[in-house]
């Protein structure tokens, strides 16, 4: 059989399934192809797949209701005709009794590159057509706070992160690029939709050639890749305000900031330069004063800030700053410090919230659409930030914070979710699990045994990428990949659309077809095409229909010219192209913001200590980031994840005077733990990171047990087991995931087995 372009978030790729097996290749098109296309060919037909629709045995001897076993149970095999009828009749049960405010539609993730199989769509669209509404989450775990923040200072998230500064512009014009939170490959190799080219490695290697000073301030060196050959500055974390502070004081002490910019483009400054001199609370932010809280000598401070003064520079924020407390801090900070150099907006310069993130981001948009299923109007207005799903489940009717409103948490006894692993995003995982405890019922589509699976009262077996035909595209990469079906479905899986219309046309009415319109899965593909291929012909480009892209299996789309967006033309003409904020300017200061009155983000930037920082008992700094080996937790069981993993677990890294501290070699097994729990991991010596920082990244199964005295830990490594489940501010109530104080100690009892790929007990039913 021949091979067939597909596309995954981690990039485009090229797959064959032959004789029952899966062979995969990387995209001709791609100068730097990502190894997580290697995870796939073990994962197609694992034994942790799910095979058949499966209900908690729990749920069906005693009905719907809060239930501890939730996690613990059994399940009971069973055919999908009785499984939808049953689900059917308790959507229908909880609408009717609760109205739509009664169900959650949850879904956040990334589970499918194709636009028309996309299980958050289908899942919400579903919701809207067929139940009327749903309640529903806004923002993302990644950036909970910079999207709720840069409205109020620059404009949206796209504009500030996707429309702005291109790795073009960077090779050819950056001087001095400051990666705050630095730069790793490993984010910028994954984009939603798909991505046919990444660029990112040999961009930094071309500007460093040039003399572009890339510099990486980050606990870790390799946030930042080789061919970069940048300078490490390694800041306690969290502490990158507190610097970004001193670096402004030290420009404007020194009259090398850009009095005249900050005149011309921006709002508040005044103000906020009594704050940054000390006149009001005569503490100066200078760099003696930031050395004492980031832990970087004073000089080295004032002497970055002096080289700055002149050149084309770029100030960068990672999305890894704004996941810990006080995360929009450092987002509005970076804003602050590029407007106080005059950079905002010039070609190469200024200031790119999160470049480097996400694939997506340095690159241009199409000029042309592509395929988006329509969700359909949602009946309900209640909503909550993503991150708090867990105060949402376990304090209904609670008020809180969020964006200058005063909210309250809505009482929701069904959760539907398609897509994604909150035993991944989540916080405090113990606690999750004691807030899905409090459902009613739990639905997960699922093609493999997570621990969300595990914890669901009914999980129905769906399809993976590689099993069904959809279209791969995204709004900054060129090529659109008919994504042909490679694999049958494993066993009894299904695909989300039909499984949606079945539960649409047993809720009668006329859901089902509302839900479906009258399509089928492929009269959908076309119609969806349709929006790429009027827009290429509006263009007057050649616009084959679909059955001659399909029959192709890619083509490429023009993109739009290079013309760094928003702050680009406000650069130029801040009277004819205002930014979209209420003074049409840079808000430096905003009095929105501190009309809203939150102590815990004030009306301008400042540095504000964290609540939960370094103790006695807990003395190191856990850095949880996103993993090298795969997407968030997708295809942990895969063969590229597994192979980095050591005895089974996941990787501890630490500095080698914490190890010796604590009597740990390369290679121990460690417990982790903090005031919330523990987890085991495997201890791997590294001289890339800091003293007092240890760094585990996330996506490991959650896999619950417990050791000698009863104590409860994730025997696999998840360090999401001992986060701390709190919103960033009232502003934004973003997740805190990436810095939890905690301790570390060798792991000397008999090792518990790793089951989170074996799939849990089945029983007959009754």
């Amino acid at each position: 059989m021949s091979f067939h372009p597909h596309s995954a978030h981690w990039g485009a790729f090229q797959a064959r399934w032959d004789d029952g097996r899966l062979t995969v290749r990387p995209h001709p098109r791609d100068p730097d192809p990502n190894p997580l296309i290697d995870n796939l060919p073990g994962a197609l037909r694992h034994p942790v797949r799910v095979s058949v629709p499966m209900v908690r045995r729990g749920w069906l001897e005693r009905g719907p209701g809060p239930d501890d076993a939730r996690g613990r149970d059994g399940y009971v095999p069973m055919d999908w005709d009785e499984v939808l009828d049953r689900l059917a009749a308790e959507l229908a049960r909880v609408r009717d009794a609760h109205g739509v405010q009664g169900i959650f539609g949850g879904s956040y993730g990334w589970s499918s590159a194709g636009r028309f199989h996309h299980a958050q769509s289908q899942v919400h669209r579903f919701l809207n057509t067929a139940l009327g509404g749903y309640v529903r989450s806004v923002n993302s775990y990644s950036a909970g706070a910079s999207a709720v923040i840069l409205p109020h200072v620059l404009g949206p998230l796209e504009p500030v992160a996707m429309r702005n500064v291109t790795w073009t512009q960077i090779v050819q014009h950056t001087d001095v690029l400051l990666a705050f939170g630095g730069m790793a490959l490993k984010n910028s190799r994954v984009g939603s939709g798909g991505i046919s080219q990444h660029v990112e490695r040999e961009a930094m290697r071309q500007a460093a050639a040039r003399g572009c000073r890339f510099v990486c301030i980050s606990p870790i060196r390799s946030d930042l890749p080789q061919e970069a050959r940048a300078e490490w500055l390694a800041p306690r974390p969290g502490t990158d305000t507190a610097l970004m502070l001193a670096l402004v004081h030290t420009l404007v002490s020194e009259g090398l900031h850009d009095p005249a910019f900050l005149a011309s483009h921006c709002d508040g400054w005044p103000e906020f330069e009594t704050y940054v001199m000390g006149r009001a609370d005569r503490q100066p932010k200078d760099a003696a004063w930031a050395a004492g809280i980031c832990g970087l000598p004073a000089e080295t401070i004032a002497q970055l800030a002096r080289s700055l003064a002149g050149r084309r520079v770029l100030v960068v924020v990672s999305h890894s700053l704004q996941r810990a407390e006080h995360g929009e801090q450092p987002v509005w900070m970076g804003a602050v410090l590029a407007a106080a150099l005059g950079q905002l907006g010039l070609p190469g310069g200024g200031y790119n919230y999160a470049l480097g993130t996400i694939a997506h981001y340095g690159k241009r948009a199409n000029a042309v659409p592509v395929a988006a299923l329509p969700q359909g109007r949602n009946g309900c207005d209640r909503f909550i930030p993503v991150a708090r799903i867990a105060d949402m489940l376990l304090a209904p009717g609670t008020p809180f914070d969020y964006d200058g409103r005063r909210l309250t948490y809505p009482h929701v006894r069904l959760a539907y979710w398609a897509g994604g692993n909150p035993f991944h995003h989540h916080q405090d995982l113990w606690r999750l699990r004691r807030a899905l405890a409090t459902l009613d019922t739990f639905v997960v589509h699922e093609i493999a045994w997570t621990a969300t699976a595990r914890h669901a009262d009914i999980v129905l077996p769906c399809t993976m990428t590689l099993e069904r035909d959809d279209i791969g595209a995204t709004s900054t990469d060129p090529l659109m990949i008919a994504m042909r079906r490679v694999a049958p479905p494993h066993r009894l899986a299904r695909d989300d659309y039909d499984i949606f219309a079945d539960l649409a046309r047993r809720l009668g009415g006329d859901a089902h077809q509302a839900f479906t319109e009258g399509r089928s899965s492929a009269d959908w593909l076309r119609h969806l095409y349709e929006a790429t291929r009027k827009g290429l012909q509006d263009l007057g480009l050649p616009a084959p229909d679909f059955d001659a892209f399909w029959a192709r299996g890619e083509i490429v789309l023009p993109q739009q010219a290079d013309d760094g967006g928003i702050l680009r033309a406000f650069h130029a003409d801040p009277a004819a192209h205002p930014l979209p904020t209420p003074s049409g300017r840079v808000q430096i200061c905003s009095p929105a913001i501190a009309a809203f009155g939150y102590a815990d983000c004030p009306g301008h930037p400042a540095w504000l200590p964290p609540a939960d920082g370094p103790t006695p008992e807990h003395p190191l700094v856990l850095i949880a980031n996103q993993p090298a080996t795969r997407l968030h937790s997708q295809f942990d069981f895969g063969g590229h994840s597994q192979a980095a993993k050591r005895q089974g677990r996941e990787v501890c890294r630490l500095h080698a005077h914490d190890a010796a501290a604590r009597g740990v070699h390369d290679g121990d097994i460690v417990r982790v733990f903090s005031a919330r729990g523990a987890f085991l991991a495997c201890a791997e010596i590294a001289d890339d990171l800091m003293p007092g920082v240890i760094q585990v990244p996330t996506g490991s199964w959650f896999d619950p047990g417990a050791d000698a005295a009863g104590r409860p830990l994730c025997v696999h490594g998840n360090p999401n087991a001992v986060t701390r489940d709190s919103g960033t501010s009232s502003l934004a109530q973003g997740c805190t995931g990436q810095l939890t104080a905690v301790q570390l100690e060798r792991f000397d009892e008999a090792l518990p087995a790793v089951r989170a790929f074996e799939p849990p007990a089945t029983q007959p039913g009754s």
